[in-house]
């Protein structure tokens, strides 16, 4: 079995929603996660996830969105997060290639986020786009106030960053960038990293992978991208869903 470690269904009708489930099951993603981008959103996630036994949820903010409103508290994420079927915090980090929200609210927000995640034990999934050295030096520095799980979500990155986040006990994970023919330098980023810190993902509706570039992404082809990380490590496919789906079980626990 696949997990689908993150993607957007309240991206897709109500009425979507129950047929890409079922061509997620027939492709063998058992189950997968439903992501927050907005505080006013975390209700529509927490019932899709509510609604649908194969599906997790996590809340938070998006970089693109931390300027559309007042920062959350801590306390506000804290909150939001206590619900048996939100087992992460985010996506938070960075993103300095579109620059929707002045940088330094996005760090601020970004580290609230680290702080929400400290206090609730749960993962935090991390957004990092063109802003590796920020990222990197936000992780770290919060470390000082003690430790927290994380993940790398939909790694477009340089290796420094993937190298340093390992270093730091966190996890990647890998979506259709992986498969395109320009993204050698992420294939040999995959291929070298650690197989027991390997996730899989879609990020759907967005990136699908070859050879569905182009159209609308959903769960159900994550597989593609398994199948070249499985390539690159040396492992039959069956083996890599084992292995992603154990090292999903050990990042968020509360799914287990």
């Amino acid at each position: 079995m696949l997990v689908d470690s993150h993607c957007h269904l309240d991206y897709f009708t109500e009425a979507e929603i129950e047929d890409i489930l079922c061509r997620a099951a027939e492709a063998g993603v058992g189950e997968m996660v439903t992501i927050g981008v907005r505080m006013a959103q975390a209700e529509t996630v927490k019932s899709i996830s509510q609604r649908f036994s194969q599906v997790w949820g996590t809340v938070g903010v998006h970089p693109q969105n931390v300027g559309e409103g007042p920062l959350p508290e801590v306390a506000e994420i804290v909150a939001a997060a206590d619900h048996p079927k939100v087992i992460g915090i985010g996506e938070s980090g960075l993103d300095y290639f579109y620059d929707k929200a002045p940088r330094e609210v996005q760090q601020e927000g970004f580290r609230r986020h680290i702080r929400a995640a400290r206090e609730t034990g749960l993962p935090l999934v991390v957004h990092a786009r063109d802003a590796d050295e920020d990222i990197a030096a936000i992780l770290r520095g919060e470390r000082e106030d003690g430790p927290f799980d994380f993940l790398l979500h939909c790694f477009s990155s340089g290796r420094k960053l993937a190298e340093e986040a390992i270093e730091m006990g966190g996890y990647v994970s890998f979506s259709g960038i992986l498969t395109f023919p320009k993204s050698q330098e992420i294939r040999d980023i995959a291929r070298d990293m650690p197989a027991d810190r390997l996730l899989v993902e879609t990020d759907s509706p967005y990136l699908a992978p070859a050879p569905f570039r182009g159209k609308r992404n959903e769960p159900s082809y994550v597989p593609h991208t398994a199948r070249v990380l499985a390539e690159l490590h040396g492992m039959t496919p069956d083996a890599m869903a084992e292995t992603t789906t154990a090292n999903f079980r050990r990042l968020f626990r509360k799914a287990a």
